[in-house]
């Protein structure tokens, strides 16, 4: 398979059409089953984007909000919080075209070692029912905690050779 030309921006306000639609996207198989209007889906899922988006800004205004692009095409998102101890992953989302192809993989491996090379665990939370949750058990993630709402998980530092020979 070839090497997708992937890299990241950071999101402007020009994208919060796209954002808002990707959010749609990982929300449509639980709106599938609510016998909901389309316009009914559509209020509720805009309300719920606009408060999630206004929550990340407001408790994690120092994170980066990148888009993922295929070359200058918006396919995701990936929201990173770098703590003095923890990298928090806010949230990555892919358009579902777009999912299955290795990206997510591709882009958690790139947070896995800036946390090794870091000495940093990183922390997520994630919906029970999830996918990603197989992902992020093959990265070393653990269950920490279970509201019934999020798994909280996370995956401690890799101590790398170069650390344990500074140490």
């Amino acid at each position: 398979m070839p090497t997708l030309e992937l890299n990241l921006r950071p999101i402007a306000n020009a994208d919060m059409a796209f954002l808002r639609e990707l959010y749609s996207t990982t929300r449509a198989d639980e709106m599938a089953s609510t016998g909901w209007s389309q316009p009914a889906i559509d209020a509720f899922l805009a309300q719920q984007f606009d408060a999630q988006h206004r929550y990340y800004q407001e408790h994690y205004h120092d994170a980066q909000f990148s888009l993922i692009c295929h070359r200058s095409q918006a396919i995701g998102r990936l929201y990173v919080f770098r703590g003095p101890n923890t990298l928090n992953l806010i949230d990555i989302a892919l358009l579902p075209d777009w999912r299955g192809q290795g990206i997510g993989t591709r882009y958690l491996q790139a947070l896995t070692n800036e946390a090794d090379e870091t000495g940093k665990a990183i922390r997520l939370f994630v919906e029970p029912g999830n996918p990603a949750t197989r992902l992020y058990s093959r990265f070393g993630f653990v269950v920490t905690g279970n509201n019934r709402v999020y798994l909280q998980m996370q995956r401690s530092a890799r101590t790398s050779l170069a650390q344990e020979a500074s140490a």
